[in-house]
């Protein structure tokens, strides 16, 4: 669905099997943000070609974390023009991955650079990269100020934040995560899984809720 000019959601709302939202900024550099596991990625090959766009169009490939509900597509990519990006601490996760599961190829998943914090200009749009540790070490938010959209990943949900008892994940550290992003101008929270908020007041209500509904839980 289009969000807004310059931005389309394809979001997943299958109950059949676990997949993240994939998010498309789509201006002069044609972005493509967590392309998710590789079994599904035909609903995002669909929802491409709706808007006219093949995979050899796409510019850049960013993923906010190393789980294979959001990256493992990206292989799809790999003899394709687009450029691939996630933190160097979940590509240290992948190459564990590659170690200990033989038929795993990792020369698919080998990132043309890491993304590290602050700003990442392509063709002019312009992203800021937060390390957002808690759900995964490596967990990269992305900030588009021109647009006051923030990416979460799975960080924070609408009504939710993510786990902690999957490899790298750690309460504190997302507790902290959350309450920064909280401090951003943001008026699009596009979260990994479910629904996005919009609205400045409406995402600044659902950073309050959750630190007060599930902080104490994690």
């Amino acid at each position: 669905m289009k969000v807004f000019d310059g931005l389309h959601a394809f979001f997943w709302t299958s109950m059949a099997a676990n997949n993240c939202n994939t998010y498309l900024i789509d201006g002069p550099a044609k972005i493509l943000i967590d392309p998710g596991h590789l079994r599904l990625f035909d609903r995002v090959t669909a929802e491409l070609r709706g808007l006219g766009l093949e995979l050899s169009d796409i510019d850049l490939v960013l993923v906010t974390h190393a789980h294979p509900d959001h990256f493992e597509a990206v292989r799809l990519f790999k003899d394709l023009p687009a450029s691939f990006a996630l933190s160097v601490e979940d590509w240290k996760m992948i190459e564990e991955i590659g170690k200990y599961a033989p038929s795993f190829d990792i020369k698919a998943y080998t990132p043309d650079f890491f993304l590290d914090a602050g700003n990442l200009d392509v063709k002019g749009t312009s992203l800021q990269v937060i390390p957002t540790p808690g759900h995964s070490r490596g967990s990269v938010s992305l900030y588009w100020a021109d647009k006051k959209a923030l990416f979460t990943g799975d960080v924070i949900f609408r009504n939710g934040l993510g786990r902690t008892d999957l490899q790298g994940g750690h309460g504190e550290s997302l507790k902290e995560s959350i309450r920064n992003l909280g401090t951003l101008d943001a008026e699009w929270l596009l979260p990994g899984h479910g629904d996005m908020v919009s609205g400045k007041a409406q995402v600044a209500s659902n950073f309050r809720e959750v630190e007060t509904h599930w902080f104490g839980y994690i």
